[in-house]
């Protein structure tokens, strides 16, 4: 069998693949998004893609299972909200084939709006739920999660961390075991979510979870570790490799990987082999609060907080009182804020919006949130997917009713955005006459969480050639008359843009397009702009296009040649023509 080094997404895929799946949907979302990036690889075996969003990446794989085989979607944590919709109702109805939900959590919101604790998921939508720790168990435990939901008939919410998911240790393979299809019978009481069959599946589900509870306690996946009777620690996923570290080698451990329904018996058991009990788990106290309201005494977010990531030093300090010994070298790490790449098309769109101060921007989640860092400062919200439009809506009504008409008002959201939760906003906006101008930035990819497809790029999860819709069509057919197409870095032609949209008299879109610099497959027109010192007045014009290339020396602008691609948005800035393009 092979041993090699892998994350635990690739693992992840590795076990969807072992374990016989055959239909795999996802929308990309960090950190999960590497589990359908390792797929195509399997491409002979099963089919994989990316959806326009995490509900329809649901609906796709529940499908499947329904349709008799094992599926699998995967999204980042906030992707469940998106997806709540079919994932409560797949838990009422059952399934077919072995159906696995990937709910990747990001303590710490390491690229995230918020640090939900989707385990409440799993109770709330009543899930089984599986917790890998490491790489190995990613793998192990996705073949094991399929047993689980066909045994069962329900659904496993397989959830990971941004530790568990990008960490990386060995993971030895086993062989894919192809599953027969289960034949297909229409089951209406089974499959029509009508109030009358969701009347009678309720209380199927619950004996349902009653058996999982009796199952956990000697599920594989359920193990003890016992070393010692004075302490004893209860914990899950990576908070486990975390006090393994931090706690005395004579601490005895229950380690938990189905932890939706809590097996407490086996906790009671455990509970009464130990002294003094510690629960250690990130973010919410999900398992403290069930087993104190089952009567049984123990610790942990009192001393470890529910804020951000643990790790073993964390733990030590916390639980201890033990402070790691630091030295002081007398240097301070240079701040890095994340910012826009040089080059990327967003620029002159924020360049531009941000020379008028009587604009109100609601932005969307995206390589483009960083239009709202200084100096560019020209976002005033971001919310979540989609809410560009429709939040920018709300935000123009709210103004109209008010008499703030000086207020001109602009929804933004990227191209993939657009088709994963923004035509509705654009529709909204259309429908109920909103006095605000839609703008997509589309620079031909999913950009932020690392150059996926999408519906307008050509292309598909398994790089063959798909259809690209055409967001001006989409746009024209939902009644906007002028839609205005601009390439972002030419400042004036996107001045005008603006400006035209303001003035129409119809309903109006804004697209700026110019592909991401980073998309490999283009040939892009790259050059070098320079600066004539002379004609440099250092009065800093310049420094306000946000490009990481170009800085302040001597009091003059310079320009880093490693950096900048000659997008020449500085020299259309520069007052006094002193930045120029040069040809490499």
């Amino acid at each position: 069998m092979d041993r090699i080094l892998f994350s635990g997404n690739e693992a992840i895929a590795r076990g969807a693949y072992e374990a016989g799946v055959k239909v795999c949907s996802a929308y990309p979302g960090t950190p999960s998004t590497e589990v359908f990036e390792a797929l195509p690889q399997y491409r002979d075996s099963l089919y994989c893609e990316w959806a326009p969003n995490e509900k329809v990446a649901t609906e796709v794989a529940y499908g499947a299972s329904l349709a008799g085989v094992r599926s699998l979607c995967a999204m980042k944590h906030v992707g469940v909200n998106v997806a709540a919709d079919p994932i409560f109702t797949a838990a009422y109805n059952g399934v077919g084939g072995g159906f696995v939900i990937v709910s990747a959590d990001d303590p710490s919101m390491h690229s995230s709006q918020n640090e939900q604790d989707n385990r409440h998921y799993a109770r709330a939508a009543k899930l089984a739920m599986v917790e890998p720790s490491d790489s190995q168990e990613c793998l192990d435990f996705m073949r094991e999660a399929y047993r689980i939901s066909e045994q069962f008939d329900i659904p496993v919410l397989f959830r990971t961390t941004t530790r568990v998911a990008h960490s990386k240790s060995i993971v030895t393979f086993g062989e894919r075991e192809e599953q027969e299809a289960k034949p297909y019978a229409r089951n209406t009481r089974k499959n029509i979510a009508s109030p009358a069959n969701a009347f009678l599946n309720h209380p199927k589900l619950e004996k349902t979870l009653e058996a999982l509870e009796a199952y956990g306690c000697t599920s594989p996946l359920n193990r003890m570790e016992l070393n010692g009777t004075k302490v004893g620690v209860i914990s899950a996923s990576i908070a486990y490799e975390y006090a393994k570290d931090a706690f005395p080698a004579d601490t005895s451990f229950l380690k938990l990987g189905l932890t939706n329904p809590l097996p407490m018996d086996l906790i009671r058991s455990f509970a009464e082999k130990v002294e003094k009990l510690y629960i250690i788990e990130e973010l919410d106290d999900f398992m403290e609060s069930q087993i104190r309201a089952a009567g049984i005494a123990c610790e942990g977010k009192s001393l470890t907080g529910k804020l951000y990531e643990l790790n073993p030093q964390l733990l030590k300090e916390r639980i201890f009182g033990r402070k790691a010994e630091t030295v002081d070298v007398g240097v301070s790490a240079v701040s890095r804020p994340p910012a826009l790449c040089p080059g990327c098309p967003h620029r002159g769109f924020f360049y531009t919006m941000s020379r008028h101060k009587d604009f109100v921007i609601s932005g969307d989640i995206g390589c483009y949130t960083l239009g709202g860092s200084a100096p560019l400062s020209a976002l005033d919200s971001v919310v979540c997917m989609g809410g560009g439009f429709s939040i920018g809506m709300g935000m123009s009504k709210a103004f109209e009713l008010t008499g703030q008409t000086d207020r001109k008002v602009f929804g933004v959201m990227g191209d993939s955005t657009f088709f994963h939760s923004g035509m509705t906003g654009a529709a909204e906006i259309i429908y109920n006459k909103g006095n605000l101008i839609p703008v997509v930035l589309d620079n031909s990819i999913t950009g932020m969480t690392g150059h996926q497809e999408n519906p307008g790029s050509g292309r598909n999860l398994q790089g063959d050639i798909a259809e690209a819709l055409k967001i001006e069509d989409i746009l024209a057919a939902y009644g906007y008359k002028n839609i205005y197409i601009v390439d972002p870095q030419d400042l004036e032609a996107m001045e005008q843009a603006v400006q035209n949209a303001l003035a129409s008299e119809v309903p109006a879109a804004i697209i700026t397009r110019r592909p991401c610099l980073l998309i490999k497959r283009i040939k892009h027109d790259i050059g070098q702009c320079v600066v004539d010192e002379e004609k440099c007045v250092g009065c800093k014009r310049c420094l306000k296009v946000a490009c990481p290339a170009v800085t302040i020396r001597d009091k003059k602008a310079h320009i880093d040649p490693n950096q900048c691609v000659g997008c020449t948005v500085c020299a259309q800035v520069c007052p006094k023509g002193a930045i120029s393009r040069k040809e490499n």
